[in-house]
Order: structure tokens, then C-alpha cells, then sequence
């Protein structure tokens, strides 16, 4: 099993002097002797120079979406040739904000994460289920749906070059959490199920890391799991101060 990972989504927040600010204050506080791998995923207006802020740090850089072309006319549109040319080295995919708002399917999810690897990135591929699926008592057929619409028929390189995030869509920017508890019931699933996609010590490669409010107050309690690799950081991810704290946990 690779470093746990600590991983910034940086949403739609910041102009590219804000950014770099940022990254330089991230960049002060993380050794490079860290336990811990850090990324940071910009907007894409400020990758280029929070990529140049980070260089020769160890702090990864990457990207919160991808299409899965590589050119064409796709107006509005980033491909993954275009994420590495900045210096990217990571990739969000299917997160729920895009599933809720951009109508991503599981099929195209599954298109991005292969664009990815195709263009030497590592996609982090995000599933969840909403609030009314969990107290439906149908999270895990929710979750598993996800799974095999996004990952089925990869090999097992392919598999174990990628990272699974588990946001139920509850938790984010709500201020709850899954308990540790929820959080490892949930993730011991997803590796179970990525086991029945590739194999048991495939599955085991892969990390699988927890959204959802994740704060320096709860993080050591979701990172004391047996199935939780890593954290999504969302809004605490905006404050160098919060988030050095959670890498540090």
C-alpha cells in the first residue's frame, strides 16, 4: 500500500494570486519527509501557477475534471494531455457536485478515468450515495452501481493505478460527517467490491480515501480506519492552517 493521501479540492475558489499564496503557505508547512502525500487540485485557471509555486516539492498537482477526449470541439472542455502539460499529476473524476449539477453518468466517469491513465495521470474516482439513499438502506447498491459502471473491464494495472474516493453527498459542505465507524463500513465494502472487479491483492493496492466536511477535528478518527487511505478536503482545504493540520494528523 502506497502513503496515505491527503488530497485539496479547491472547487471554485481563487484567483491565481490567491492560489499561490496558498500553495506557498502549503508548501511551507508540509517536510519532505512526510508520511503523508499531499495534492492540491486548483480551478484550472490557477493549476499553471500553483504548479510552478509547488515545483520540486513532492506536493502533487491536480485537476477537478477532464474530458474524455483529447481535442475536438468540446468548448469549455480541458482534456488530460492538457492537465499534464501544466504539471498535473492527479485528476478528480465523478465527483457529486459534477453527477448533481453536470449530469455525469457512471458511463462517462468511467470514459474519464481511462483518458486519464491514457495521458499518465492517476484519476481519483469519486462515488456517494445522497442523504435519502442512506436512510433507504440501498448505500451500498448505490455505491457498488457506481463501481462496476465506472470500473468494469479495466485490468488489473489499470485498477491498481487508481484511487477511489467514498463523498456521501450528505456530508459534504454540510458540516456532518460519517462517523469512523460509517466511513469504514462503507469503504471495507468498496474494497470488497473492487476485489470482485479484480482480485483480492489488486484491490488491496488500491487507496481509498473519505469526503465528506472532513476537518482537523474528526480526520484521526476516520484516518484510524483499516480501509481509509486518505482524505477529499473540501472547504478545509482552503485554509493552509486547517489543512497542514489534517496532513499532520
Amino acid at each position: 500500500m502506497r502513503r496515505p493521501l491527503i488530497a485539496g479540492n479547491w472547487k471554485l475558489n481563487g484567483l491565481q494570486s490567491a492560489a499561490v499564496t496558498l500553495a506557498a503557505a502549503i508548501r511551507e508547512g508540509v517536510t519532505r519527509d512526510s508520511r503523508t502525500e499531499v495534492l492540491v487540485c486548483p480551478p484550472f485557471t490557477a493549476i499553471g501557477v500553483v504548479s510552478a509555486a509547488l515545483k520540486d516539492t513532492g506536493i502533487a498537482v491536480g485537476g477537478q475534471d477532464l474530458h474524455w477526449q483529447d481535442s475536438g470541439a468540446f468548448t469549455g472542455e480541458v482534456s488530460g494531455a492538457m492537465l499534464a502539460d501544466l504539471g498535473c499529476r492527479y485528476v478528480i473524476v465523478g465527483h457529486s457536485e459534477r453527477r448533481q449539477f453536470f449530469g455525469e453518468t457512471d458511463e462517462w466517469v468511467g470514459k474519464k478515468l481511462r483518458a486519464a491513465q491514457a495521458a499518465g495521470l492517476e484519476p481519483i474516482v469519486c462515488v456517494g450515495e445522497r442523504l435519502e439513499e442512506r436512510e433507504g438502506n440501498v448505500t451500498e447498491a448505490v455505491i457498488g452501481r457506481q463501481l462496476d459502471g465506472a470500473l468494469a473491464g479495466l485490468s488489473k494495472e489499470q485498477m491498481s493505478k487508481l484511487t477511489v474516493a467514498y463523498e456521501p453527498v450528505w456530508a459534504i459542505g454540510t458540516g456532518k460527517v460519517a462517523t469512523p465507524s460509517q466511513a469504514q463500513e462503507v469503504h471495507a465494502f468498496i474494497r470488497a467490491r473492487l476485489g470482485t472487479l479484480s482480485d483480492g491483492a489488486t484491490a488491496r493496492e488500491v487507496r481509498i480515501l473519505y469526503g465528506g466536511s472532513v476537518n482537523p477535528e474528526n480526520i484521526r478518527g476516520l484516518m484510524e480506519q483499516t480501509d481509509v487511505n486518505g482524505a477529499l478536503v473540501g472547504g478545509a482545504s482552503l485554509k493552509a492552517d486547517s489543512f497542514l493540520k489534517i496532513v499532520r494528523c
